[in-house]
């Protein structure tokens, strides 16, 4: 250590000492913010590297918790679920995305069967022919999305059409893009057309189980085609 070090790590400990202190203290008055690192190094009389580097340890150690522009705070950072829905598609994958989607939209396909009216048919009958009509990967994605989410719309159902909501933001992360492309080739989408219309068969039939059915079967064809994507990039990968 060299002997600039040593007064540096001197004070760190003293700054670390004191603002425990000051935090118990901050805690009994009932106060939540620290003083910015500047007021706090003039408080212990230390330098602000000092400060900076007990408050590293302090954040470690889950006494206090800091956002850029707001200030420091004592305890322990308050879920933002706003924040968190942003991570989403950093912490999850496509994989997790379809087991999602094969609980959750097999249900809302069953609940539109049920509720669905003759203007709400005609309404995802003409955007499962625009997914059919599309002509390239933005425009099939684009209609296939609002389709799907259609469905969840006429499930009546604000909490599932909420949830379908995050799903889908997942889904269409542009970090997924190459996924979703392997994911089209012509002759799914044959099949994928196919499987829309069965779908929507069912529930201008009013018949709950079939549309479920079928929804299932639909998503099942894309969870089977990602497995080998991946599979298939895993091996390349080897």
């Amino acid at each position: 250590m060299s002997g600039e070090d040593k007064p540096v790590r001197r004070n760190s400990s003293l700054a670390l000492e004191r603002l425990r202190s000051i935090i118990d203290r901050l805690e009994g008055e009932g106060r939540r913010q620290l003083p910015t690192e500047r007021e706090l190094a003039e408080q212990i009389g230390v330098g602000r590297r000092a400060v900076r580097r007990a408050l590293e340890v302090l954040e470690a150690e889950g006494r206090i918790w800091r956002r850029q522009g707001a200030g420091t705070f004592i305890g322990t950072e308050p879920h933002q679920p706003e924040r968190h829905l942003k991570k989403l598609p950093e912490l999850s994958n496509m994989l997790e995305v379809m087991e999602v989607r094969l609980r959750l939209e097999p249900a809302l396909a069953q609940l539109a069967a049920l509720r669905a009216t003759s203007s709400d048919v005609a309404w995802m009958r003409s955007l499962a022919e625009k997914v059919a009509d599309a002509d390239d990967l933005d425009g099939r994605e684009l209609w296939d999305s609002a389709l799907h989410r259609a469905i969840a719309a006429v499930a009546g159902n604000t909490l599932f059409l909420a949830l379908f909501d995050v799903v889908d933001r997942v889904r269409q992360d542009e970090t997924w893009r190459h996924v979703r492309e392997a994911l089209r080739t012509e002759e799914r989408l044959t099949l994928y057309t196919a499987q829309h219309d069965e779908v929507l068969d069912a529930i201008e039939r009013r018949d709950p189980l079939a549309a479920e059915k079928a929804m299932r079967h639909h998503l099942l064809a894309l969870q089977e085609r990602l497995l080998m994507q991946t599979s298939g990039a895993l091996a390349d990968a080897g």
